[in-house]
């Protein structure tokens, strides 16, 4: 296996999300360690940044510096570039590029047990279940277009039945009527439309038999052998963060108002509303952060329908045995 084929396929982009992610912001400790998040900061987050603010990673030596993502963001990019310790993903973008690239990645985390992703449309106009698509414009982010023909499959719907066009993470056009649904998680997005005086809907694609994770926590092969101990100590304190957020999911998007929160143009309303759908979507028996064997056939098993023929061993579930 060549990195450098690897490095070729996902540095075209880590430019970009040099340019794109905020500025660092750390904790104080002692091991350098850096995550790269998915997306920009908002609840979906709300764990790591609890983590670092109570000093639950300095806890573990680890001086963790935190990259918030966005819509020009790939994850992967980061870590392959060496510029993170550990990357929120997809798995469906994840596994892809194994299979595809030859890509040394481990998923060794999932944030979300199911993942929030999901078809939202106006309760005027109401796309309630994947047949409804039929006939319909959807807009979907280019990254999740993978996603989507999954759900269709699996729902015996031809892609082509469905127009499908490119979705801007802005629900102006869905409330003017221009689409009839769009793709986003459906934690934020109906509140956000909401606020706006529209009353919308969604379902999760999960629910329709696209069981897949989101956020999972991928490394490359190379930090995984050489960090394993950081690697324990960082979801260690990343589950600790997630216990002590959902005691009171009320509670900590307003302490983030001027800090975390600064500047992405979302209420405190939002965030709060967010934190508390969220919670559901990621509780485990297992502890959160946790993959079980049967959440991860049931991964493999929705990809597959889309071609992606990932295996188990694309997922280490032994550094969280060490937790």
């Amino acid at each position: 296996m060549s990195l450098k084929l690897d490095r070729r396929h996902f540095l075209g982009t880590a430019a970009a999300s040099a340019a794109v992610a905020s500025l660092p912001l750390r904790a104080r400790a002692s091991t350098p360690f850096t995550m790269q998040a998915a997306w920009i900061n908002d609840a979906e987050f709300a764990g790591y940044f609890i983590a670092i603010d109570e000093g639950y990673y300095a806890d573990e030596s680890l001086d963790v510096t935190y990259l918030s993502g966005g819509p020009d963001v790939i994850p992967e990019s980061t870590i392959i570039a060496g510029r993170a310790d550990v990357a929120l993903t997809t798995p469906d973008t994840t596994i892809k590029a194994i299979v595809d690239q030859g890509a040394p990645f481990k998923i060794i985390g999932a944030q979300y047990q199911k993942n929030p992703i999901g078809i939202v449309s106006l309760v005027s106009n109401p796309i309630n279940e994947p047949k409804d698509l039929i006939g319909k414009t959807l807009a979907v982010p280019p990254v999740n277009v993978i996603s989507v023909n999954a759900m269709l499959a699996l729902n015996g719907i031809d892609p082509a039945d469905v127009n499908i066009v490119p979705y801007a993470y802005d629900p102006t056009p869905l409330i003017r009527g221009e689409i009839d649904a769009s793709l986003d998680f459906t934690t934020n997005v109906p509140y956000t439309i909401s606020q706006q005086g529209v009353e919308a809907t969604s379902f999760l694609l999960y629910d329709f038999g696209f069981t897949i994770y989101n956020d999972t926590v991928v490394v490359t092969e190379e930090t995984l052998a050489a960090k394993r101990q950081d690697l324990v100590g960082w979801l260690r304190a990343s589950r600790r963060g997630w216990e002590e957020n959902f005691k009171d999911p009320n509670l900590w998007p307003p302490k983030w108002k001027d800090s975390w929160f600064a500047g992405t143009g979302r209420t405190i309303e939002n965030e709060i509303f967010f934190n508390n759908a969220q919670q559901p979507l990621m509780e485990s028996p297992a502890g959160f952060m946790a993959m079980t064997e049967e959440g991860i056939e049931a991964n493999l098993r929705a990809l597959s329908a889309v071609g992606i023929n990932g295996t188990r061993d694309m997922f280490d579930t032994t550094l969280l045995d060490e937790i």
